[in-house]
Parts: structure tokens; sequence; C-alpha cells
């Protein structure tokens, strides 16, 4: 927007039930993360709706068994446009769920019940995209401008850390100035300015298999190595430093009369600071034996930077500026341990602004539902966020 053109944001009228109309629409597409068919059928609603509203689109295959990544680009704002190469502003969102195909007819059925929608995927974050497109959608409708220009990422596997798509992110941050991500909000309509980082390994202890019952002592236990192995790592959750560990996942054994050869197991770490997460990393691959007739073998390492208060500070200030031109009294949370996209284009120098979705409660429940009565004043944030940037 030039210096001479006039806001419109404040005149444009936002209708609760309409926003809802849109988000059930994409609710029906159900798209748990591993159903790439499923995913993708969730990109062609998207995609058709972007270039209905006037946007540019990018698809991009996805890789290894994920769905497609797509783009969205405002006016002038594509590839080979004008403002193509501008920094602008990066709306990142997820449209892949945890909630398997079926869930919106038997485990959570779409259904309005007062102020809150109910659905799988609808606050964690369904409603959040939606809500933040149909924004941009009415912005551009009634003939509203930005100062800068605008980009919509929709990423397919962010349920699973986005491992294909985070160099897509990353690159993206070349030409942005500003990133607003839509995950949901926060503890009663808060927004996120700081995440915790993360670590994912797995670990996986090779011993020596033997006949429980005759030959015992020539046997040695990958269980029993994995369990003490367990109860050392989990003792190195230190809260104070913000600084957790989770043995989440354990296989192992064959049969109740052998000693176990293998075990497995999977573990999630979290972090304030990237110093501790590095550290963990170290420690949990020089991890020694106790039984020096048995091996470990670790893979894995970082997967989230965490993303840092003091970078989205001045972002969210004028985010509640706009929001307060409307009544809407906009807060934050000091820090949230799940980790997001905002992570990962957050480390790479770029202000960011998280949990601008809608409010709610329950992601990943069969209860999850987000509140109606927080679509109209967020998405006035939104549409003056869009106006305001620069």
């Amino acid at each position: 927007m030039n210096s001479t053109a006039t806001a419109v944001g404040t005149d444009i009228d936002i209708d609760g039930d309409e926003i809802v109309e849109g988000i059930v629409k994409w609710l029906e597409m159900e798209s748990p993360t591993l159903d790439v068919e499923a995913v993708n059928a969730m990109v062609d609603t998207a995609q058709a709706d972007f270039e209905a509203a006037g946007l540019t689109t990018r698809r991009t295959p996805g890789e290894d068994g994920y769905g497609d990544l797509l783009e969205g680009f405002g006016p002038g704002a594509g590839p080979s446009e004008a403002r193509g190469n501008e920094p602008g502003i990066l709306v990142l969102s997820h449209i892949d769920t945890v909630h398997p195909i079926g869930t919106k007819s038997d485990g959570n059925p779409i259904r309005r019940e007062g102020d809150k929608l109910y659905g799988p995927g609808v606050y964690d974050m369904k409603a959040g995209a939606y809500m933040a497109f149909d924004a941009y959608r009415r912005l551009l409708s009634a003939g509203g401008k930005t100062q800068l220009p605008v980009r919509f990422m929709f990423i397919p596997e962010e349920e699973r850390g986005s491992p294909y798509s985070r160099k897509y992110i990353k690159q993206a941050a070349g030409n942005t100035k500003f990133a607003l991500v839509t995950e949901p909000a926060r503890d009663g309509g808060k927004v996120v300015i700081a995440r915790k980082g993360s670590a994912r390994f797995k670990l996986k202890i090779i011993g020596r298999p033997s006949h429980s019952g005759s030959k015992h002592e020539e046997g040695r236990s990958a269980i029993r190595e994995m369990a003490r192995q367990i109860c050392d790592i989990e003792d190195m959750t230190d809260y104070d430093k913000g600084l957790t560990f989770n043995a989440g996942f354990i296989e192992g054994g064959t049969a109740p009369n052998v000693v176990p050869q293998e075990c497995r197991l999977e573990l999630d770490c979290r972090f304030v600071r990237l110093t501790d997460g590095e550290a963990a990393v170290e420690t949990i691959y020089n991890l020694k034996p106790y039984d020096p007739d048995v091996r470990i073998e670790v893979s894995g390492g970082l997967s989230r930077p965490p993303m840092e208060k003091e970078r989205n500070e001045e972002l969210f200030e004028m985010a509640r500026g706009y929001g307060a031109e409307h009544g809407l009294d906009l807060q934050y949370t000091p820090l949230t341990g799940g980790g997001s996209d905002g992570n990962i284009i957050c480390a790479e120098g770029v202000p960011t602004l998280d949990g601008l979705g809608a409010d709610g409660e329950g992601a990943h429940t069969l209860f999850e539902n987000i509140l109606v009565s927080s679509l109209e004043p967020r998405s006035r944030m939104w549409i003056k966020m869009f106006e305001g940037l620069k």
C-alpha cells in the first residue's frame, strides 16, 4: 500500500457463520499425514479456493511418502511477478492432521454446539489456516491492499516434523520479513512468541539371545540394558532449565522364554536453549552400555530449533495494537513446549508470531473444538496485519 492509500479493513463485513461454513468444507476433507491421497485431496480443495480468490499457486510434489506442498501468492507476489523477490509476509500453516479417516463421523463428528465447532483437526489447525486465508480473501474482495507482498505456504507433514518441507520453509526465509503462523491460540486466546526446541532419537540395543530356562546365563538381555539406560536418560530432565526427556515408545524381545536380543526405543527431548539441545544430542550419541557384551545404536538428532522470544516481541506489539483497534486484548503465553514450523522459520532470523489461529481446546483429542466467537475478532486482526505490516 502506498502512502496515499486508504485502509479498508475496519469497514469489511465479517460474518462468523460464513467463516464456519468455509472451515467445515475443509474439515470434510480429512487429511491424516500418512494418507497421501487424502492430504492431496485437501490440497486440491485449498488450491481451488486460492485461485478463486485471485491468488496464483505453486504446488510442489511430495517426497518420501508425503503429500504435496502448496503455496499461494497474493497479487503481484508470485515468483516471476514484480514483487516476487520483495521481502514480505509469509503465512505458514499445515493441513495434515493426526486423526484417521472416519473420525469426522465416528470419533469427533463435525458439528456445532452453541459456541463450539467440533471436528478432527478443527483446532489444530484447519480453522486457523482457513481463517487467515479468508481474511486475506475478504481484504482483496473489498479492494484493500497490503504494504508487503503476501505468500501462503501450506505444509502437508508438519505433524511428523516437516521432514521434507523444512527445506522449503528455510528457503522461504530469504524473502520473508514477517512470518505469521496459524497454529491454534493457547490458554484462552493467547498467541505464541516462544517455543521449546526438540530432538528425536531412535535407540536400538542388541544383546545376545538364549533359552531363559536352560541357558539363561549365556544370554545378554537387551531389554534389561534398555531399562537401565531409560532411567539414566530420564534422570537428565531438568525442569529449571526447561530440559525434558521422554521415553515415549518401546518394543523388544521375541518370546517369554527367550532372553531378548533386541530392544528399540523412540525418545523425545525438549529444550529452551539450543546449547542444551546440542548437549543432549552429544550425550545420547555417547551412551555407554552397562553390559560390555551388548551394543547401543543411535539415530536421529535435533528436530526443531527453539523459537526465541526476543526476536518476536516487537512483532507481537504490532499485532497487539491491531487487535486493540477492535477490542481484542491480545496476550502471549510465555513459553510452550510443543514445536511448530514457526520454530524453523524463526531460527532463520525471521520475526515470527505463532498461535494466531482460533481459540479452542483439545488438540489431537476426540473433543477437539474451536470457539466460533473467536473467529470474528481474530479475523479482523488478520486483516489489519495484512494492511498494516510494512
